[in-house]
């Protein structure tokens, strides 16, 4: 089964660390992606830029917006990609990732969305 961690971080969270606090938490974050991938769960990570356009279409009336908006208290900082056996499973992984120290780890099963 595959899941996907998503990583939920306050909004400005990361430009309140020190150059040093973010340089450590980025290498806690490598050696976390690195045990993964040796473990043989890795499917892919990457970590998420501020989000900067969102798009709607609405009526046939395509629509793209500025963002994030001021409302939002979180941005997904990132993501894991995990091919494991169960949930459980990817539990037990999620509560080693580092950031799950600063942040919320969302665990989702991911399906087709379209038959191949």
């Amino acid at each position: 089964m595959s899941y996907l961690l998503l990583i939920v971080e306050p909004l400005g969270q990361r430009a309140e660390r020190t150059p040093a606090e973010g340089e450590a938490a980025y290498a806690s974050m490598l050696r976390y992606t690195e045990e993964l991938r040796e473990r043989g769960v890795l499917i892919a990570s990457q970590s998420l830029l501020t989000a900067r356009t969102r798009l709607q279409v609405r009526d046939g009336r395509t629509t793209v917006l500025d963002g994030p908006y001021t409302e939002a208290k979180e941005m997904i900082g990132g993501f894991f990609y995990l091919s494991c056996d169960s949930l459980d499973d990817a539990l037990a992984l999620s509560a080693k990732c580092p950031a799950a120290q600063w942040a919320t780890i969302e665990v989702r099963e991911v399906g087709p969305c379209c038959a191949d």
